[in-house]
């Protein structure tokens, strides 16, 4: 299937089920952990025995959810709020939007330090996580919280900041390379008079340039978001935004060329419709193909949050998001003003025994997150009364049978040892330990 890359009209063409690409429990789980932070059992199930596109219709569109945003006071809190949402939200697809957008953005409350900034940031990023990306960077170009994590918080006439603008262009809208550094330094003229006082954006007249500039080949007395609108129609942005949602969504293993990516940025059109885009990926032949299938590593948040979903549990947050800091991925801090690095750097020797120990604490039945996750239990649920048939259906449930038979075959084998020796619920959990250490989990 990799021939897809190279033929764009094939590779975005809408999936349809065959004998060669069926759709069954591993493409559905391909789904819900790409769309989302993986499924329980049933969500499986009902995926599997229902049309794949009815499955994306829902999760592009679920039910409303009508409970209100948050309101905390605190930046843990808020930390913990949004993890809790990325969990028992109806709209998983657009939290892990707002996670890509978070990322992507890169703004630290290390250096805000405001948590009503960041919690109306965060609130921004969920809004239009799945709108027009034309809002969502005209409001982060009005955001004190990325002004303040840029270190911006003050342009005067005649010491024009540089650095919001070589963010805008480089990080959030074109790409690296497209903006010169005579484009960065005329837009920053643009955005002089703009200082975040008291956690307000605020304009003072006075200390605006409000001479000719030159953007991007236009020439004006332009203001901020004139300079925002000019780089935004710039012919870069859909493409970089396309290939920014290809990476998250289909392979981060290569750059895709952009004869592929071309259908992406038709999808996004004018009005920079990121849903419209997102659709277009979820439906086509290249993410259901070898191409994207396990193609990505998993951040910390994916991988445990896909053990969480997957037992159907309800944990702590509070601990869980300081457990995620510790391996690397702390919430609203991201280390750069480029967020995380993301791929291979989520794993290393360190971090593989950081994610064994979070692994083994989630799955305890004592503290930190006292039992809350029984795969024994959910087995029995289910109608999987042995060891054998309990630990296939966790095989199942985790990385369907996305193993080699010699070490399913093991790990089997050592379940039912250990079961018959001692405790089975004991047993079980130890085994899902194993599953979910295993390469194949690392992957999504």
């Amino acid at each position: 299937m990799t021939f897809l890359a190279s033929d764009p009209r094939r590779a975005w063409a809408r999936y349809e089920p065959d004998a060669e690409r069926p759709w069954d429990l591993a493409r559905a789980a391909h789904l819900f952990r790409r769309a989302g932070f993986g499924a329980t059992w049933d969500e499986l199930r009902r995926a599997r025995d229902a049309d794949p596109h009815e499955t994306i219709g829902r999760l592009l569109r679920p039910e409303p959810d009508e409970r209100a945003a948050d309101d905390s006071a605190d930046v843990n809190s808020l930390r913990a709020w949004w993890l809790r949402r990325m969990l028992d939200s109806p709209h998983r697809l657009r939290e892990k939007m707002a996670l890509l957008w978070h990322g992507h953005i890169g703004v630290s409350n290390e250096r805000v330090e405001s948590a009503r900034l960041v919690s109306a940031h965060i609130a921004h990023l969920r809004r239009h996580a799945l709108g027009s990306f034309r809002a969502l960077a005209e409001g982060l170009a009005r955001d004190p919280a990325v002004l303040l994590s840029l270190d911006a918080g003050a342009s005067r006439r005649m010491r024009p900041d540089e650095n919001f603008p070589r963010w805008l262009f480089d990080q959030c809208l074109l790409g690296p390379g497209v903006a010169t550094d005579a484009d960065v330094r005329e837009a920053a003229r643009a955005f002089t008079g703009r200082f975040v006082l008291r956690e307000e954006l605020r304009f003072f007249a006075g200390e605006h340039d409000s001479g000719r500039k030159r953007i991007f080949g236009k020439e004006g007395e332009f203001g901020a978001d004139d300079a925002v609108r000019i780089a935004l129609d710039h012919p870069a942005v859909p493409k970089h935004i396309a290939r920014t949602c290809y990476r998250w969504f289909v392979s981060e293993m290569e750059d895709p060329p952009d004869s592929l990516l071309e259908p992406l940025v038709e999808a996004l059109g004018r009005d920079l419709d990121i849903a419209r885009l997102v659709e277009r990926i979820l439906r086509s032949n290249l993410f259901f193909s070898p191409v994207a299938y396990r193609a990505r590593i998993k951040s910390p948040v994916e991988f445990a949050l896909g053990i969480v979903a997957g037992l159907g549990a309800i944990v702590s947050t509070t601990e869980l998001a300081e457990d995620l800091a510790g391996l690397g991925q702390n919430l609203l801090h991201p280390p750069t003003v480029k967020g995380w690095a993301g791929g291979r750097f989520w794993i290393d020797a360190g971090t593989l025994a950081g994610r064994s120990n979070l692994a083994r604490a989630l799955l305890a039945g004592t503290k930190p997150y006292g039992g809350a996750l029984d795969p024994h239990a959910q087995a029995l649920r289910h109608g999987h009364t042995t060891p054998a048939a309990a630990g296939r259906w966790i095989l199942d449930l985790f990385v369907q049978g996305d193993v080699p038979a010699e070490v399913a075959s093991a790990l089997l084998g050592e379940l039912e040892r250990e079961a018959g020796a001692g405790d089975p619920a004991t047993a079980l959990r130890r085994f899902a330990h194993a599953v979910v250490t295993l390469p194949e989990f690392q992957l999504t």
